[in-house]
C-alpha cells in the first residue's frame, strides 16, 4: 500500500581509540623511563606523513642539550616504530627539542618554577603581565590552587590557576 518499509540498522558502538591520548601516553612513558619530562606534544603534518613535535625538559633543572634530544628521539622512534600504525603512520616525522619559552600548564610546573619570572595572561585579573612566582597555595586534588605572584612594578596578585589562560617562563634581567 505505501511501498516498502524503511530498514533500520543498529550497531553496537565500539569505543574509539583517541589517538592523541594514546600518543601522549606512549611519549610520556618512554620519556619517563629515560628521565625526561614531556613539556609539550604537538601533532601536525598530513595523515600520510604526520609531524610529531615533542618538547622535553630535564628533571634536574639543567638545560636540555642536543645529546638529550638525540637520546629522547632514539627512545621514541624505537617505540613508535614497534607500535605499528595504530598510533602514528609509518612515514612520521619526529622533532624533539628543548622547551624554549617554557609553558606553565600544570600546578606541578608552577611549583617547580617558584622564584622564576613568568609572562601571565589572565583576562579576569588584569590581562597580560610579568610577575615572579612567589608560591602556589592550595590543593591540587580540589582544584583550588592559587598562584601568588609578585608584580614587577610592586605589589602582589593572588590568581587561581584555573583563571590563568596562558603562562610561560619569562627571561628577566
Amino acid at each position: 500500500m505505501w511501498g516498502r518499509l524503511p530498514t533500520f540498522f543498529c550497531s553496537k558502538r565500539l569505543p574509539r581509540l583517541d589517538v592523541k591520548d594514546a600518543l601522549e601516553d606512549v611519549v610520556t612513558q618512554e620519556l619517563d623511563a629515560v628521565g625526561y619530562d614531556l613539556v609539550e606534544l604537538r601533532r601536525g603534518g598530513t595523515r600520510s606523513r604526520p609531524l610529531i613535535e615533542v618538547r622535553i625538559d630535564r628533571r634536574d633543572g639543567s638545560p636540555v642539550t642536543v645529546d638529550d634530544c638525540a637520546r629522547a628521539s632514539r627512545v621514541l622512534e624505537a617505540r613508535l616504530d614497534a607500535g605499528g600504525s595504530a598510533i602514528v603512520a609509518p612515514q612520521y616525522v619526529l622533532q624533539v627539542s628543548s622547551p624554549g619559552e617554557r609553558a606553565l600548564r600544570s600546578s606541578g610546573d608552577w611549583r617547580r618554577f617558584v622564584g622564576q619570572w613568568a609572562n601571565v595572561l589572565s583576562p579576569e585579573h588584569g590581562g597580560r603581565f610579568e610577575a615572579r612566582i612567589v608560591v602556589v597555595e592550595g590543593d591540587a586534588a580540589t582544584n583550588d590552587e592559587v598562584a601568588v605572584l609578585e608584580l614587577e612594578a610592586g605589589g602582589v596578585r593572588r590568581i587561581p590557576l584555573a583563571a590563568i589562560k596562558e603562562a610561560r617562563l619569562a627571561f628577566h634581567i
